[in-house]
């Protein structure tokens, strides 16, 4: 989005647009009390500065935004599209920042055992989710010195990176399925790691 031009809103005032958009809209939600957003196509208005770090902390201006209400708002009408990430109302689409993914997978409970197993994630803004075919689990090795990056998607391609904690409580609830170390999870087996990279 470089060459862009930016849009320059306070965060308060961008909520408060976003909240009469929605009043305009008639409030509709989409399942699961979202809106939504796949539904709208308004027009590219410009960039906004609104950052959501590698942590999953959002800011705005430089400045964190600390208000968790504004956070879920703004997360609620989070929309990607390939590559980039935009924030849409009825009226208007503001391109933003993501560092990694939207989301941090903070904890997960497990239910069940063996392929019976499900794993339900929270996001650090309160979002669960189960791991399942519709939301699957896939880990990238950046390189062979590099630490696993694991993520779960939660909805419409965007996704939560695993934190590390999350990580490796899964490697202990972890098992091999036909040459792969993984995790069951609502029936479906997600690889890990190659089995024979654990040898030993």
């Amino acid at each position: 989005m470089s060459g862009q031009k930016t849009v320059t809103l306070s965060a308060d005032g961008l909520a408060a647009s976003l909240e009469a958009a929605g009043q305009e809209a008639g409030g509709s939600k989409a399942k699961g009390g979202l809106p939504p957003v796949h539904l709208w196509n308004p027009p590219y208005c410009g960039e906004i500065d609104i950052r959501i770090a590698r942590d999953g902390t959002w800011f705005h201006e430089g400045g964190e935004i600390r208000r968790a209400n504004m956070v879920k708002l703004f997360a609620s009408i989070l929309r990607r599209e390939g590559e980039a990430y935009f924030l849409v109302t009825p009226v208007e689409k503001l391109g933003i920042s993501v560092e990694d993914a939207p989301f941090v997978a903070v904890d997960f409970e497990v239910t069940g055992t063996g392929e019976a197993q499900e794993l339900c994630f929270t996001t650090q803004i309160g979002d669960q989710v189960a791991a399942g075919a519709a939301h699957p689990i896939r880990v990238e090795q950046p390189g062979p010195e590099a630490e696993p990056a694991p993520y779960v998607m939660v909805r419409d391609g965007l996704e939560a990176r695993i934190d590390r904690k999350s990580f490796y409580r899964m490697i202990d609830l972890g098992s091999h399925h036909q040459g792969w170390f993984g995790i069951w999870s609502s029936g479906t087996f997600f690889r890990l790691l190659p089995s024979q990279d654990l040898d030993g």
